[in-house]
């Protein structure tokens, strides 16, 4: 004889009434899935992947920055020539990004992200091999397309895959992720330049992003929300357009294209200022990178001060820090100069947290491929100051140098002004940008 069914607990729901023939199952509504909550292992699996993708990929992204200046004596090259190795990079990646980010909603974001960071690291330990100066900016510039699905759909994979609720939580991880591995991406390879040369050094440096890599694809969960969608290539364009003939979303565009091409100019040739103007060996330049820490600060701060004040008030304090640092860092005393790299690093970080925000907020209908461009023309400014800076610095020095990036910098505040006058009091400043 069957046991008679237990009394149901008190506040607890009807049970559903047996399937027997003639008595229709009782069903009940049920909460739809949003995603990945803090409490669950994957969860914490999801935020752990994506932060070893930030570290494998900003590791690998500007690997070569921190060895330009031996690039340069063992190569017999000019410093213009040493930051190809940077530049074709970054200027790949830049043209890779919005196809990426459009590929990826067809084929996966989580499959994309694993393919770009392995595919680049694994390419990476071949580097060292690379027989001459041309060799080496091929494989950099190869590596720098096959890294592009991770800025281009890491972010989107958080949004898609993570409860609301966690999100910034899972995000910030990431952009941990990204702020970390560019730094370790440039002080790892300088530290052991005072034991091997560069080629021993980039290939340690690679084989740890490699390392990174191989664990963010063990642990990264299965996507559940992806819905494969089909892609419209003029649809796509048409929005592309439209947004660049808001004046605003243009502006901010440029104005990340600027700021972006003088930051990653001034930190391409400070390590030969050091090395030849103070004598640092190329080790201790390299500890030069610690400023950065200076814009993990500077990039949460901006999202608070926009919140506070207006972006248009935080972008300006962040444009306005760098045109007072430049003119500090062409003074020939130590101390001074990194003070002025200092003030110009929390003034860029805040420009580009406020900026990559902002640019969200002006297209809510179609904030992926407006994120898309920002970062496009982002990595853009990066690629084509960087060369271009490296021929003033080699045809006329540092002081020229300064005084061509402070002339890019008030171009960049004059769009940050006309912008942050159409800025609306009492918007969302929208999340922290991921760091170079």
């Amino acid at each position: 004889m069957d046991a008679p069914d237990p009394p149901a607990s008190p506040g607890s729901p009807p049970a559903a009434a047996s399937s027997t023939e003639g008595a229709p199952t009782q069903r009940y509504p049920q909460t739809p899935y949003q995603g990945l909550q803090k409490g669950e292992p994957a969860y914490h699996r999801a935020a752990l992947a994506l932060l070893f993708a930030g570290l494998a990929s900003f590791n690998a992204m500007y690997c070569t920055q921190a060895l330009m200046p031996a690039l340069t004596e063992a190569m017999h090259i000019t410093p213009a020539q040493a930051a190809l190795t940077v530049s074709a990079t970054t200027g790949i990646l830049a043209l890779a990004i919005l196809p990426a980010s459009i590929l990826s909603e067809r084929l996966g974001r989580g499959r994309l992200i694993t393919f770009s960071a392995l595919a680049a690291t694994l390419l990476g330990l071949a580097l060292p091999f690379a027989p001459g100066l041309g060799w080496l900016v091929t494989g950099r510039a190869l590596q720098g397309l096959l890294l592009a699905g991770v800025p281009a759909t890491a972010m989107a994979w958080l949004a898609q895959e993570i409860h609301p609720r966690d999100l910034p939580r899972a995000m910030g991880i990431y952009v941990a992720g990204n702020s970390v591995g560019g730094l370790i991406g440039r002080l790892l390879p300088s530290a052991l330049l005072q034991f091997a040369d560069w080629k021993v050094a980039l290939g340690v440096d690679m084989g740890l992003a490699l390392a990174f890599s191989i664990v963010m694809v063990i642990i990264l969960p299965k996507e559940r929300r992806f819905t494969p969608k089909t892609l419209r290539l003029r649809s796509e364009l048409a929005t592309m357009g439209r947004q660049w003939h808001d004046r605003r979303l243009a502006g901010l565009f440029c104005v990340g294209f600027i700021f972006m091409g003088v930051f990653v100019s001034l930190y391409n040739f400070l390590g030969y200022r050091l090395i030849d103007r103070f004598g640092l060996a190329p080790s201790l330049a390299g500890l030069v990178f610690l400023l950065y820490l200076f814009g993990t600060a500077a990039s949460a701060r901006g999202g608070r001060m926009a919140a506070e004040r207006g972006r248009g008030t935080a972008i300006l304090f962040g444009a306005g820090l760098c045109v007072v640092g430049l003119p500090i860092a062409a003074i020939g005393n130590l101390w001074l100069m990194l003070l002025g790299v200092a003030a110009l690093t929390y003034g860029f970080f805040t420009v580009h947290a406020v900026a990559s925000g902002w640019v969200g907020a002006l297209a809510p209908g179609s904030r992926g491929e407006a994120s898309g461009m920002y970062l496009t023309c982002y990595y853009l400014g990066s690629s084509i100051l960087g060369y271009l800076s490296g021929h003033v610095f080699h045809a006329a020095g540092w002081a020229w140098l300064m005084i061509w990036l402070l002339a890019l910098v008030l171009v960049g505040c004059l769009l940050a002004g006309k912008v942050a006058r159409s800025a609306k009091p009492g918007t969302d400043p929208g999340a922290a940008a991921s760091h170079p």
